[in-house]
């Protein structure tokens, strides 16, 4: 199991459960496309799946970049180490 993440936009995303962690994946009718992981977070205080991101197929990495970084105070999994 994945613990994916998409992002929608700079303050927009969406939390799932996923089998599979695909390169290319659609949602609401947007192509999202892996942009990071899956990485393994090392141990808190509770177990964790390997984690996915993913980001508008549109969005260049820059821009993935800001948007990761600004999703980062609400994303506990983005603040994760691995």
């Amino acid at each position: 199991m994945y613990q994916v993440i998409l992002l929608k936009s700079e303050s927009s995303f969406v939390r799932a459960s996923w089998e599979q962690a695909e390169e290319v994946v659609e949602h609401e009718s947007v192509a999202y496309t892996l942009r990071a992981g899956p990485r393994q977070p090392l141990p808190t205080d509770h177990a964790w799946d390997p984690i996915v991101v993913y980001a508008p197929e549109e969005i260049p990495e820059e821009e993935f970049q800001e948007w990761y970084a600004a999703q980062q105070p609400q994303v506990e999994e983005l603040r994760l180490k691995y």
